[in-house]
């Protein structure tokens, strides 16, 4: 028998499976009751259509709009009722930060204060067994591109050189022309060919001819540069990592690539040439963009407008009232009240606007053949100011008809009968309602005819967009230099008749007739020479111009200007740089901070004689 025990759990057990019996049947008329309603609402919720589903999506979608939306500043109310609006708000961009080469940049260009005037002194010598045509060189100046006429391309360390104590020997210094004094020699890292166009006929066993480069360009941190060369292909070279590797040749041009210019995102590239075409590449797809075809004359500059964030459109050092004609600013071009000044105010006093004063040995060097006529503005300004409306006439002018809403383009004496004639097929000259339409992008391009043309780059239709720089009646056809200023405000043209055309090209200042005007003209020694080059400085005051004899530093600022007290300067108004003594400047560069001008020798295959040396010139400034 059973302990008593052994019964008790026995009967426990018996108890706890009849209510788990129970338990389970309960649920099981629950779960059939659930199932059964479940259906019914799934007949219902068919029945009913597509109507709930859109209000069920409506109630989601301002759901989300409700949650996307920010709260008010305010607790108490909640969301701003302003920002329950239709309109999907855009989001806010992400401000980027600066990539290591931004900040770079940036540290290099800033806190930059320009003297009262520099002066430069040739403290280094680069000879060469053949002329250097060009020149190339990165923002800091770390890497220095000769590109000569025996086909290679050499890089230089400036600062080893001009910092190290290194000098020129006995047979360097004869080679460069330093025969007095001592003249430090600069470090060379490498050097590397520039192939000629690749014949895919010839055989491997030949060796790739050799090409002159004509012109070359460089990445702002020296990781690519680019050479143009006298067959009228671009090369595209490495030049940190693996330098000298050649990456992708850019054919085209039908002739030497006389000019290059990167564009300002350095993203693309201009080029020009002999054939008369300027040429836009894309460096991302390494494809044509555009050509720009003028008349067929021999390019011989290219470059692009420099665009200053803080350039406001006004020079400081220019007095418009003086230079300038009583012009009512047009519709499409506003002017600033501190560019116009007070249109009904008294006319112009040419009296005061007198040409530099020469010496008595110079005035045998006036030539009536190659100097500007001196009663030309005079009449040009006459017939400016007649064309004004009857409001504006001065005092003791007769009223003139009213001026209609386009009116023509006036031609001066000194254009209309100009001795220069028109090329075939050349742009027009610019005339104020197009002038007025420029975008600041402007590309600059300039013919060995002397011939200078500015194209508004968002422009791509065929002869639109474009025109050209009249040129006075007695400028000779030639010029193989020009340049921008560094604030974009002015061109520098150099001329075959030892003089250079400062042209102010601004499109928000007071301008001639509301087209670019020449602002003043720099007059060099008559037997200096042709003007070979040109280049600006980057306080937008000085320029540097090389002829055969010299190189010279004008204060552009200050030059043909009157002083304090009315009277024009006398005497010489520019500087000699020295180190250079006779042959061809083919090309010149200042770097950004201003602390080196650097000059090459060559002909760059037009016509004279080379030094077959690169001078590296230290500037100091002078406060």
């Amino acid at each position: 028998m059973d302990s008593e025990e052994e019964t008790l759990d026995d009967l426990q057990f018996d108890g706890s499976s009849d209510e788990a019996d129970i338990d389970e049947d309960i649920l099981g008329a629950l779960e059939d009751t659930l199932k059964a309603e479940a259906s019914d609402a799934a007949e219902d919720s068919d029945t009913e259509g597509s109507d709930n589903d859109s209000d069920d999506d409506e109630d989601d979608d301002d759901e989300r709009v409700q949650r996307a939306l920010p709260m008010s500043t305010d607790p108490s109310q909640g969301f701003s009722s302003e920002l329950y609006s239709p309109t999907v708000r855009s989001p806010v961009p992400r401000q980027r930060s600066l990539s290591p080469a931004g900040i770079r940049k940036t540290r290099l260009l800033s806190n930059l204060k320009w003297p009262r005037s520099f002066t430069v002194e040739a403290i280094c010598a680069i000879p060469h067994p053949a002329p250097t045509h060009c020149l190339a060189s990165s923002l800091c100046l770390t890497h220095l591109l000769t590109g000569s006429d025996d086909g290679y391309i050499r890089d230089y360390d400036i600062f080893t050189g001009v910092n190290g104590k290194v000098f020129l020997t006995a047979p360097q210094r004869h080679h460069c022309g330093v025969m007095e004094g001592l003249m430090k020699a600069a470090s060379i890292r490498c050097w590397w060919e520039n192939p000629a166009q690749i014949n895919p006929m010839a055989s491997p066993m030949e060796e790739t001819p050799l090409c002159a480069p004509y012109s070359l360009a460089m990445h702002s941190d020296a990781l690519w540069s680019l050479a143009g060369t006298e067959d009228g292909h671009i090369n595209l070279f490495t030049l940190r990592h693996e330098p000298g590797r050649l990456c992708f040749v850019f054919p085209g041009h039908r002739g030497p690539v006389s000019g290059l210019s990167i564009q300002h995102d350095e993203k693309g590239f201009f080029s020009a040439g002999w054939n008369g075409e300027a040429m836009q590449w894309d460096l991302n797809t390494g494809q044509h963009v555009r050509t720009f075809t003028s008349h067929g004359a021999q390019l011989t500059s290219i470059g692009v407008r420099p665009l200053e964030s803080d350039y406001t459109g006004v020079i400081p050092w220019i007095d418009q009232r003086k230079h300038t004609a009583i012009v009512p600013p047009s519709s499409g071009n506003r002017l600033k009240q501190e560019d116009t000044g007070d249109f009904s105010t008294q006319p112009i006093d040419r009296s005061r606007v007198q040409p530099p004063h020469q010496d008595d040995g110079e005035k045998s060097d006036y030539d009536p053949l190659f100097d500007e006529d001196p009663d030309a503005d005079g009449d040009m300004n006459m017939q400016l100011i007649a064309q004004l409306p009857p409001h504006m006439q001065p005092n003791g002018l007769v009223a003139a008809p009213p001026v209609p809403l386009n009116p023509p383009p006036i031609e001066p004496r000194s254009l209309a009968h100009s001795s220069v004639a028109a090329p075939a097929n050349a742009p027009p000259l610019l005339d104020p309602v197009t002038y007025c339409s420029f975008s600041p992008d402007i590309l600059m391009t300039a013919a060995i005819d002397g011939q200078v043309m500015l194209w508004d780059r968002r422009i791509h239709s065929p002869g639109q967009g474009v025109g050209r720089l009249p040129m006075a009646e007695k400028t000779r056809p030639w010029c193989v230099s020009a340049c921008w200023s560094a604030d974009g405000s002015q061109i520098y043209v150099g001329r075959r008749n030892a003089i250079i055309d400062v042209w102010d090209v601004r499109l928000t200042g007071q301008a001639h007739k509301g087209t670019p005007r020449t602002l003043k003209t720099l007059r060099n020694p008559a037997l200096s020479g042709d003007v070979s080059c040109v280049v600006a400085f980057p306080d937008g005051r000085h320029l540097a111009c090389a002829s055969n004899d010299n190189i010279r530093l004008w204060n552009v600022a200050e030059a043909g200007e009157p002083d304090a007290f009315g009277k024009m300067k006398s005497g010489v108004q520019f500087k000699i740089i020295p180190g250079h003594h006779g042959g061809i400047i083919s090309q010149m560069l200042v770097d950004r901070q201003a602390r080196f001008l650097i000059s090459a020798s060559s002909n760059r295959g037009w016509h004279g004689e080379s030094t077959k040396t690169v001078f590296v010139h230290e500037v100091k400034n002078i406060w």
